[in-house]
């Protein structure tokens, strides 16, 4: 069995006397697509936001191969090897292709601002930019600024900037959402070329992109994981189709 890439312990956070997240046990493996399902409100994004150290902990810990990270600021962690998307588009709309990923990786390879330094004599960051453009498939639309590209070339982008920093923990938040079938299946081909040999946690409502793509699939349900299994298993589960996977059917029937 591989060693653990992330593991929460005993996770809980609450706003005010609201309990959000209620006692969250995971371990999620190195190498592993380790998608995050439940309905809405269920606390996915703040799972999120409390392991990439956006939200504080109200309790418990979030170790990052074996080291506590609980508390840490986001870009101490991100320095730790692991990155995140997040469910809004978050790029530099003004900035090209190329200047938006090149931002990612000048502060991955340890350049800091500075004034007389020019940039563009960097070949380590130059390689580095034109090598994650290649992998996120956008090199020919390299000098095309970020803000005019379609939704799904920006969800691309955004993850090329999430890959950027060279980290082994890569975490998305709803990469497909608003995409068409099509775009979907750009999307889920490019996740799995750049996860592979990274271990990857995905929250996901397309649960045909989550069978499509995870190893294991936890299901989050008012701030508690009621299953974590295979998706084979996780489809069949009877709780599991109560809970979310038979809710959503419900729904699509009364549509």
């Amino acid at each position: 069995m591989n060693a653990s890439a992330l593991q929460l312990m005993e996770l809980h956070k609450r706003f005010g006397e609201t309990p959000i997240i209620r006692g969250v046990n995971l371990d999620i493996r190195q190498g592993e697509r380790h998608a995050v399902i439940g309905p809405n409100g269920a606390g996915k994004s703040t799972l999120f936001h409390l392991i990439s150290g956006r939200f504080p902990v109200s309790s418990g810990q979030v170790l990052l191969k074996g080291e506590d990270i609980t508390g840490l600021a986001p870009f101490m962690i991100n320095r730790r090897g692991l990155s995140r998307s997040f469910q809004v588009t978050n790029i530099f709309p003004r900035l090209s292709v190329y200047e938006n990923i090149r931002c990612a990786v000048l502060w991955s390879l340890g350049y800091r601002y500075s004034f007389w330094r020019m940039v563009e004599k960097a070949r380590d960051a130059r390689e580095l930019t034109e090598s994650v453009l290649e992998q996120i498939n956008l090199t020919s639309r390299r000098d095309v600024m970020a803000g005019v590209l379609s939704y799904a070339e920006q969800r691309a982008l955004e993850i090329g900037i999430t890959i950027a920093s060279g980290a082994d923990v890569i975490m998305l938040d709803e990469p497909t959402a608003g995409m068409s079938l099509s775009e979907t299946e750009y999307a889920v081909a490019l996740i799995r070329r750049v996860s592979e040999g990274k271990t990857l946690l995905i929250v996901e409502h397309d649960m045909s992109v989550v069978f499509d793509l995870a190893d294991r699939i936890s299901v989050l349900v008012y701030g508690q994981v009621i299953a974590t299994d295979t998706p084979e298993n996780i489809r069949a589960n009877p709780a599991v189709q109560e809970a979310y996977l038979g809710a959503a059917t419900e729904e699509k029937d009364h549509a």
